[in-house]
């Protein structure tokens, strides 16, 4: 070979390589914003691949609570760093006020998704949940309690030090928890002098510890602290895969509609895909996967069942008959003043 062709060869490879690696870097990477721990494993191993090779796109999971996902893209919504974001429902209603919020785009998965599972125009439920009570099974059968059957159990003497209360400053199950005591006491989302007022000497004087998630819920179930506490039905489920002792049960005054949703973040980076994204993870391909893996309940009523997971959706379905609807346009206005009075006159 003459030193024309081996150096044009040369040229060309070197060309060839360089479009490899030009390519490589041009990949582009999405943010999404979504609980830590268990859920995130979930999507990144079973749920986001699929996207990932389909769109030649990579997806990096922001871990975090509503409250800290929500923070952080208030604080970047002139550059927003993330792309997708998973927030609790009513933290939603919160992030569209901010103008956080993109209107999704319309697509077949979309229209999938019925009317009472979408947040306005800007967002829509990715799985589906309540808010209820769950109890440590070891701590009953041995003290031989009767199961959980209203809200007010949380008042009963029996539970004295063994209640654990998620502060409702910080976390939607607290704030559920609490609302539903306010409605039973008389009061409603424009009223909560009723719950504030009788707290003290009823629930509150169970209440071991206000944990600000649920978090250590896991810890104090295993030393048997906690013996009762609001939860979602999905929440139980994780618990109970790891093996603590923990069941659910549905309060006669009914659960609380807690719904995970999405949205896509204004202003974003790469508006196109980040749309694309959204409406992937409401197809019945990707929620069969949140559902068969990681137990999130789907919000797409395509979504195929196993043996496994057919009496979860059965059961989600059942409480969502008697779940009760916050409104939190309304609870939200007024949070803030809620929060104050409850770290001056609860958690003190």
């Amino acid at each position: 070979m003459n030193n024309v062709k081996r150096t044009a060869l040369l040229g060309l490879s070197c060309l060839s390589a360089l479009l490899t690696v030009t390519q490589a870097q041009a990949e582009p990477t999405l943010y999404l914003g979504m609980n830590g721990g268990t859920m995130e494993r979930l999507y990144a191993d079973k749920v986001l691949p699929v996207f990932e090779k389909a769109n030649n796109v990579k997806v990096v999971i922001v871990p975090g609570t509503s409250a800290d996902i929500l923070a952080k893209v208030q604080a970047s919504k002139g550059n927003p760093q993330m792309h997708v974001m998973f927030l609790d429902d009513g933290i939603m209603y919160r992030a569209i006020a901010m103008g956080l919020c993109d209107k999704l785009e319309d697509s077949p998965t979309l229209a999938q998704i019925p009317a009472k599972g979408r947040i306005k125009d800007q967002a829509v439920a990715v799985s589906l949940g309540v808010t209820g009570l769950a109890y440590n099974t070891r701590l009953f059968k041995e003290k031989g309690w009767a199961t959980p059957t209203s809200w007010m159990d949380m008042a009963d003497p029996r539970f004295k030090d063994k209640l654990v209360f998620q502060s409702m400053a910080s976390s939607t199950f607290g704030l559920h928890g609490f609302l539903m005591f306010n409605r039973i006491q008389g009061g409603s989302e424009t009223d909560v002098e009723p719950g504030f007022k009788a707290w003290p000497n009823t629930v509150g004087r169970n209440v071991l510890e206000y944990i600000p998630s649920s978090a250590k819920i896991s810890e104090m179930l295993q030393t048997d602290e906690a013996a009762l506490f609001p939860l979602t039905p999905t929440q139980v489920t994780a618990l109970k895969l790891k093996g603590m002792p923990v069941e659910y049960a549905q309060p006669k005054e009914g659960a609380v509609v807690l719904n995970v949703a999405e949205c896509a973040i204004a202003n974003n980076t790469q508006p196109e895909l980040a749309q694309k994204l959204a409406a992937f993870l409401l197809t019945p391909e990707a929620q069969a996967a949140a559902l068969e893996d990681g137990d999130q309940i789907p919000s797409n009523p395509n979504t195929p069942t196993t043996d496994k997971t057919r009496g979860q959706v059965e059961a989600m379905k059942q409480y969502l008959t008697t779940a009760i609807a916050i409104d939190w346009d309304q609870v939200n206005e007024q949070r803030p003043a809620w929060n104050a009075r409850w770290n001056r006159s609860i958690e003190r």
